[in-house]
């Protein structure tokens, strides 16, 4: 089940319509009230939500769902007609997994709904831990620790950071990030992986300098040392 969190109601019916003729089940509200409603009845696997709506807005909404230890993982696309990479770092930063401005095509809405949920509904992997520096990243428990203090990451962060980890000292070049992190390079803007690794590193302090830049290329993770 997917929710959609619109008020615009042409918006809202279309983009149903569209996910329900793709072959998922999906539901939409005009705000916040009816939305957590539907929430206590039934989680969805994914949340399509707009940041401006009646009453409570989207970001609030987004960070009521971080902050409830049974929707914190909740997968949530934020769908807004604000689209400056200011209001994009507000959304991620907020908890989103991935944004989307209007307008936008039907096509390209379906094809990050379903490259969030390819991640998503991955199964469950071994426990595995990997290390640099002072910086751990546990897949299982999924945490992300620096010197021992706890670091909160959105669930694209986590992915971005556990796939450089993976290949630490290799350098990966955009189209492969892309690929990997937002299931397709093409139709995703190459600012938006700018926008997590700065996120990252803020979020990492000291250790976020391990995210090394190769100019014309892509990123790495250093050694550590």
């Amino acid at each position: 089940m997917i929710y959609c969190v619109e008020d615009e109601t042409s918006i809202r019916e279309l983009v149903v319509y569209t996910l329900q003729a793709t072959g998922y089940e999906a539901q939409g509200f005009a705000d916040g009230k009816a939305f957590s409603a539907a929430m206590e009845q039934q989680l969805p696997e994914l949340v399509l939500l707009d940041i401006m709506l009646p009453g409570e807005d989207g970001l609030q909404i987004l960070k009521r769902l971080r902050a409830n230890p049974h929707t914190a993982d909740l997968p949530v696309i934020m769908v807004t007609a604000k689209g400056t990479e200011f209001d994009k770092v507000i959304g991620l930063d907020s908890g989103a997994d991935d944004y989307i401005a209007k307008p936008f095509g039907m096509m390209e809405l379906v094809s990050r709904v379903k490259a969030l949920l390819r991640r998503t509904r991955k199964e469950k992997e071994p426990v595995r831990a990997l290390e640099c520096g002072k910086l751990m990243l546990n897949h299982d428990t999924h945490r992300v620790l620096v010197d021992g203090q706890e670091v909160v990451l959105t669930y694209k962060e986590f992915e971005l950071l556990e796939y450089l980890l993976e290949n630490r000292g290799i350098v990966l070049t955009r189209d492969k990030i892309l690929d990997r992190i937002w299931g397709f390079a093409a139709g995703v803007e190459t600012r938006t992986l700018d926008v997590h690794i700065r996120s990252l590193r803020q979020k990492l302090g000291d250790s976020g300098d391990l995210i090394e830049t190769v100019r014309g290329v892509g990123y790495r993770i250093g050694d550590g040392k």
